[in-house]
């Protein structure tokens, strides 16, 4: 039984906003054929039956359609995001909206529920109490790839027993590849299963010319940058700590973009734009350094440095290890796995590794080290989130400015504070942003469905304007497709969305960059409002503001 809280149960009662096209009769406008963002020859080969379609859009229409009976199944996938349930709650209405015998299965703990034919059925008693509320625990989420034709077989039976005629994947990049890869699958052996996808990622980086944001990163944002400014207002009373707060997003810097935006911290650092400059660990140390000497000067002993979770991965040195680790590790699985100590896996891998990597991997404190040799995530990449940079630049920043106290170049204190957030906004409330966005996401699925199309992902468009006028429809998955290495071998995935240091968004931080270092000019967001004036409630983030102003 879910035990709520008076805001859960207010928000029951809150009727997400839907755009103008989705509200009556619905037609479809097709674009024109597309074609993946790279390695077009190969995505082609490699998806014959999906590749090509074009973008459609949804259109206010004169004439009711007539759409017949479906059984669907839905699957949360990969990690939380804040909004999953609002989509699972949107296909269901817009499922109903379309036949009212249609039918919603909720398969259980993410693709492993499909594989392993765990479901519930998703009726109004079940949906009604998660509306506009964060979490997957409707229906739980998991992280197990479909790659095999095994898994796919098993897929297929279970679809047929239960009579699904359609499936809806919502997760982020290497979900919607998987969904890609099904879509394909089925529609190859003529399974008579449609699958879609919804981009999902507080990470940012499941965005593109028809993906403007991917659901949860703005509620996601928003619980970040109220915990930063608690910690701002925090460091600006008792002015005697340096806050280093890491924030969850995988590869890409946007989290720690969006957040410095909203609370212009004194240091934010953006992976990005250290691998385009290549600097390396220790010119980062020593920017940092820098600020702290110069608001010494000014007697502020105090500050805050955002730090984005995979910064490892883009200096230019570590980056070159990670990927012969990653590979490396994969190759010598076994071998490393029978090893006792963490030094007798340290002294394995750096036999293995090419002089300049090992170089740099022996130099690293251990931990550190330690923690690049954990098991690889299931994509076959190091666990980023497993590396406690924050700890790491606090000792290496102690380390310099020791250094520098001793040869007469710095004068004041220095103690820092450690902070990773992550899971703190994964299932948050979501915004009100967040919860129109996803409702009409999985409204917009539900019309995809209806309409027969397969391999496709659900968008939503326009998000800068009042929710009636954002524009929903649908883009070919294979699309946003390109080639990558996992696993040691080239695959098929969507392109990830890293910061763009010449976008609109990272140019206004570097604008700043100099008054807020030196200056201590925070802003304290406060949290989440969800009833009031529009101008707090329903603002979407800085970033997407900025990437669609003139």
């Amino acid at each position: 039984m879910m035990i709520k809280s008076p805001l859960q149960i207010a928000r029951e009662s809150y009727i997400p906003k839907l755009p103008k096209s989705l509200k009556g009769n619905v037609k479809i406008v097709e674009g024109i054929k597309t074609q993946s963002v790279a390695d077009q020859a190969e995505i082609e080969r490699m998806f014959p039956n999906t590749y090509g379609m074009p973008v459609i859009t949804f259109e206010p229409g004169s004439e009711a359609k007539q759409y017949p009976a479906v059984k669907v199944g839905v699957i949360l996938s990969g990690g939380q995001a804040p909004g999953g349930h609002n989509v699972i709650s949107g296909m269901f209405d817009g499922l109903l909206k379309c036949n009212k015998v249609n039918k919603l299965y909720g398969f259980l703990g993410g693709p492993s529920g499909l594989v392993d034919n765990q479901y519930i059925e998703l009726t109004s008693e079940v949906v009604d109490h998660y509306r506009n509320t964060g979490g997957f625990d409707i229906i739980g989420s998991g992280r197990t790839k479909l790659e095999e034709e095994a898994q796919f077989i098993k897929v297929i039976e279970n679809c047929k027993a239960l009579g699904v005629n359609a499936l809806v994947v919502i997760g982020g990049d290497d979900s919607n590849t998987n969904a890609c890869v099904l879509a394909e699958y089925f529609a190859q052996k003529k399974a008579g299963i449609q699958v879609i996808g919804v981009p999902k990622t507080i990470d940012g980086d499941l965005k593109n010319e028809v993906v403007e944001t991917s659901f949860g990163f703005d509620t996601a944002c928003k619980t970040y940058s109220e915990l930063i400014g608690n910690i701002q207002r925090d460091a600006n009373s008792a002015k005697k700590y340096y806050h280093f707060i890491r924030l969850m997003g995988r590869s890409a810097s946007h989290i720690a973009l969006e957040c410095a935006l909203q609370t212009q911290p004194n240091i934010t650092i953006i992976s990005e734009e250290i691998e385009k400059k290549g600097l390396t660990l220790d010119d980062i140390v020593t920017n940092i350094a820098n600020v702290v000497v110069r608001r010494a000067e000014n007697g502020e002993n105090f500050g805050t440095v955002l730090i984005p979770e995979g910064i490892v991965e883009f200096v230019p040195a570590m980056k070159k290890l990670i990927a012969e680790l990653n590979d490396l590790l994969a190759k010598h699985e076994s071998e490393v796995a029978v090893l006792e100590s963490n030094k007798d896996r340290r002294d394995f891998i750096a036999t293995k590794l090419s002089k300049e990597s090992a170089l740099v991997f022996e130099s690293l404190p251990n931990n550190i080290a330690n923690q690049l040799m954990l098991d690889r995530d299931p994509h076959g990449n190091v666990q980023v989130s497993m590396i406690e940079t924050e700890k790491m630049l606090i000792d290496m920043v102690k380390a310099k400015l020791k250094k520098m106290k001793k040869a007469g170049e710095f004068t004041g204190k220095f103690a820092g504070q450690g902070h990773f957030f992550g899971y703190e906004g994964r299932c948050a409330a979501p915004s009100n942003f967040d919860a129109d966005y996803c409702y009409s996401l999985g409204y917009t699925a539900s019309l995809l469905i209806s309409e027969g199309k397969t391999g496709y992902m659900a968008s939503v468009k326009n998000l800068t304007k009042p929710a009636d006028q954002w524009v929903a429809g649908g883009a070919p998955i294979t699309m946003m497709m390109n080639m990558e290495k996992r696993h040691g071998h080239m695959k098929p995935v969507i392109q990830k969305a890293l910061v763009m240091l010449d976008g609109k968004p990272f140019q206004k931080l570097e604008s700043c960059r100099e008054e807020w270092a030196i200056g201590t000019m925070y802003v304290y967001p406060g949290p989440i409002q969800y009833f009031g004036p529009s101008e707090v409630c329903d603002t979407t983030t800085h970033t997407l503001r900025l990437e669609q102003s003139l």
